[in-house]
Order: C-alpha cells, then structure tokens, then sequence
C-alpha cells in the first residue's frame, strides 16, 4: 500500500516529518500518483510550517495495533502512561466502528501522528469512508488526532460544550504536548471544529449500524460524551470509566458519582474505557471508580469537617487507595483539590 505525504519542519529549523495526507491511498504507486495528479491536496492547515518536501506517494507508515472487540469493532488500548517522548502520546484507549456504509473513530489520541496511524488502521481492514469522529471528552489525550479524519471529510461530533472548551484550552494543550511528546512527534497537531456538537442524545447512520450518544452533565468533565453501539452491545465511555489508571477529576466528585449511577442501569454489555480494558464487563467495570470516588469524597469531607486546610488535605485524602491504581501520585493530590473545592460549599 501506498499514501500521500508531506514533509513539514518548524519554522526556521531542521525538525521535521513526514505528515499523512488522507484520501490518496493506493496498493499501486502509480495509482497514488494518479490521484495526487487528479486532486491536489489542500496544505492551507499547515500554513505555520516551512514545507521541506511537497505531496508525493510513499509506501505506508506506522499503523496503530487494533483488536477486534467484536464483529465491525475494533479497539486500542494506549499505555497506562504519562504522554512522553518515548510513547509519543499514545496513553488513552481509541476504537473505530465499521458500519455498512460507513465508519465512526471514538477518540483520536494525543497527537496528529496517532490520528495517521489510526486511518492507516481502518484503510488496513476498509475502504469506506471515515463519516463520523466521536470525541469523548476534551481533555488532549482524546482529542489532538482528530484532524486527520475531518480533512478526510468526518463529522466531528462531541458535547455541546466541547468546541468552546478546546477554544479557551487550545494554546496551553499544543504548548504543554509539544513540550512533553518533543516537537516533532508533534508537528502538524491542532485542536479542531466541532460539527456536530450534542446538547443532550444524537444517534448517526453507519448503515444498518446505529450509534447512539448522549452528553451528560457535569462528571469527570463538564463535556463528557458516551457512545453506544447496540449491534455489539458495547459503550464507548471516554474518561467517564477508567482501569487501572488513577481516575483524574476535572468536573465534579458527585457529579460524576451520579452519572454512573445512571449509566449502572444502561442496556449495555461491555464497555471501553477511557483508559486501562480496553475491554470491561458492564456494570461490573465501573466498580473501581465508584470506590475511588466514594473514598475521595468520604475523605475530603471529613478533612474540611476537621477544618483541615487544603493544602494539608490533599496529603491524606484517599491514600488508601494508592495501591490500587497506577499514576496515583501524578493524579490524586490534583483530584483532592478539586474535591475539595467543590466539597467545601455544600
């Protein structure tokens, strides 16, 4: 097989890589250049970098690895990791539904480069179209692949409040990702437009294959997005559930205790996490966050009924769940503050 790239360097310098240019892939080098010849590509999104080598056909790259979940379900699951230079960002899980018609990607990775392996994956087992990229939530882990898919032509579809979060947090997520992964695994990375944005459920057609999701209110985020797919049974969740990954609140502790209490009684089978699975049984999967959690409230709540400053809190609040999770000193102190912010006032 073959595929359409550009090479992009920064600005000024010799950092450089060759990008992915959707739509152009061929089993025949002389097919690619055809289409290539046919349709120029549109290189206004990378209107920042110096080009060092124009379009023209290459044999494929890196194709991210896949697991067949279930009939037309394909899941990924990303290191339990923080994003660095080694693991180039690829730390949350991502999983494509082939429909008859067409396919949906829930979640898009940290990085442009994970968006391309990802469409390396589907064009591996499909040649239909890419119609729809699902995004969970807004943190950049989920989100920074996603170009890829909307220059091929998807819908970019996430909760109704998803566009503007990434518009206030857009500068600070290319900053601290670049500076984490090393530029140039990041190069040719931006957030993108919300096109379809939820307000409360939409389903879409991938012919003969429904997905249908639904935005909730204030949990883990205040812009999280389930995915259903009832052929398989399966939810896509995002960070709503996560395994073996220290859970990291960004919302609300009750909030999101009260989104999965109502998703305990969801008509769903299994479930992909955010993180850790990538493959959970439902509602038993959810299980470990809900203990977390409830510790994380219990604890923050006795500490500010102790009149424990936060400072002193953070250092004490759910210790007893450190050796159940993985990252747990990366994420719990944060989570505590956030609780206790929101504690104090009730």
């Amino acid at each position: 097989m073959f595929e359409l790239v550009v090479t992009l360097c920064l600005a000024g310098g010799d950092i450089c890589r060759d990008v992915l240019l959707p739509g152009y892939e061929s089993a025949e080098i002389n097919t690619c250049d055809r289409r290539l010849a046919a349709v120029a590509p549109d290189l206004d999104p990378f209107a920042a970098y110096d080009l060092r080598a124009g379009p023209r056909c290459v044999p494929v790259g890196r194709v991210l690895a896949f697991d067949q979940a279930a009939p037309g379900v394909f899941v990924h699951r990303g290191l339990i990791e923080e994003p660095d230079a080694t693991n180039g960002g690829d730390v949350a899980n991502i999983a494509f539904v082939v429909g008859a018609d067409s396919v949906a990607v829930i979640d898009s990775g940290s990085a442009r480069w994970i968006g391309e392996a990802v469409w390396r994956a589907i064009r591996a087992r499909t040649d239909l179209p890419v119609s729809h990229v699902i995004l969970t939530h807004m943190h950049p882990d989920h989100v920074m692949g996603a170009a890829v898919f909307a220059e091929a032509g998807a819908s970019v579809v996430g909760h109704a409040g998803l566009g503007r979060a990434l518009a206030d947090r857009r500068g600070n997520y290319l900053e601290s990702l670049q500076a984490l992964i090393g530029p140039q695994q990041f190069i040719g990375t931006d957030t993108v437009d919300i096109d379809l944005p939820v307000a409360d459920a939409v389903g879409i057609d991938l012919g003969d294959r429904q997905i249908a999701m639904r935005a909730w209110p204030m949990a883990h985020t205040g812009t999280d997005l389930t995915a259903h797919d009832p052929v398989s049974g399966l939810m896509f969740t995002g960070d709503l559930v996560f395994d073996e990954h220290t859970p990291a609140l960004d919302g609300s502790v009750v909030g999101w205790q009260a989104v999965l209490a109502e998703l305990a009684d969801a008509p769903v089978d299994r479930v992909m996490p955010g993180h850790g699975g990538p493959v959970l049984d439902w509602p038993a999967g959810a299980a470990p966050v809900l203990r977390y959690l409830g510790v994380l409230a219990e604890d923050t709540r006795a500490a500010i009924a102790e009149g424990k400053r936060l400072s002193d809190a953070v250092q004490t609040v759910a210790q007893s769940e450190a050796p159940h999770w993985k990252l747990f000193k990366a994420y719990n102190a944060r989570n505590a503050t956030v609780a206790f912010t929101e504690l104090e006032w009730e």
